[in-house]
């Protein structure tokens, strides 16, 4: 097994879904940063990560650290909620994205805004002002979900 499915399946022990993992440098401290989201969807919207499941899964994951290290020398372990605002640059992210606002920018240099409808294959729909738009996601230069206020 590797230790992306070792902490997928930590995650999943708590009730909650890896959203990523990533080996970030910031301030000269390498961290790995761990982010999980809920399984669970309450009045159309992905409920949030409180901060003990973050705490609890933080206390579960080192152990498989200190055996398996993300990444050699020092580092800090990070584990949270990705945010309502969040890249997307994998086609799961695109999955456990469904219902919510997106951002893209195509290669084109065109941008669409709407709420992503499906994912099949390698196709992204997104409806926006009542119409629905298929887009490859190889077109996608980035990608994010946003929040209307």
């Amino acid at each position: 097994m590797s230790l992306q499915s070792d902490i997928a399946s930590v995650v999943k022990s708590v009730d909650l879904e890896l959203y990523d993992t990533v080996v970030v440098n910031e301030n000269d401290e390498t961290i790995f940063r761990i982010s999980v989201i809920s399984p669970e969807i309450e009045n159309g919207k992905r409920k949030g990560v409180s901060l003990d499941a973050c705490v609890e899964l933080t206390h579960l994951i080192s152990p498989l650290l200190d055996v398996t290290p993300p990444v050699s020398g020092e580092y800090r372990l990070e584990v949270g909620s990705p945010g309502i605002e969040r890249k997307l640059t994998t086609l799961e992210h695109f999955k456990k994205s469904l219902g919510e606002n997106v951002s893209l920018l195509l290669d084109e240099k065109v941008k669409i805004k709407g709420r992503l409808s499906k994912v099949e294959g390698n196709k992204l729909v997104v409806e926006k002002e009542g119409q629905t738009e298929e887009i490859d996601f190889n077109a996608v230069k980035k990608a994010k979900t946003y929040f209307e206020w």
